[in-house]
């Protein structure tokens, strides 16, 4: 259950986000926000390790920071996976994916999923 509900707050933090990047980025519906949020967890699981590993020294280089552009490949990613949803550019999509994080997380926390 609680599977379901952090998906469901994924999909209404990506809409939010989409909101606020309204130019820069588009999501059609909120089935295609449940289906972005699927797709970035499944991402998320599968993906995101495998290029942590492969990137680890750059990652310690720079401090962590390039996890943000991690985040933004994935991001793109997702992009290319659901039809309906669209982010302009590489910027769009880790500035996307920042909001997104902040948002899902405040949401976790009023929804107590945390």
């Amino acid at each position: 259950m609680g599977f379901i509900v952090r998906i469901l707050l994924s999909a209404l933090a990506a809409m939010f986000t989409a909101y606020l990047l309204k130019p820069a980025v588009k999501v059609d519906s909120f089935v295609t926000a449940l289906i972005l949020a699927l797709v970035l967890a499944v991402l998320n699981a599968l993906v995101r390790p495998l290029l942590v590993v492969l990137t680890f020294p750059i990652t310690i280089v720079t401090l962590g920071l390039f996890l943000f552009v991690i985040n933004a490949l994935i991001i793109l990613l997702a992009e290319k996976l659901v039809p309906g949803f669209r982010v302009e550019g590489f910027w769009w999509a880790m500035l996307f994916s920042v909001i997104m994080a902040a948002v899902n997380y405040i949401l976790s926390g009023i929804a107590g999923t945390n």
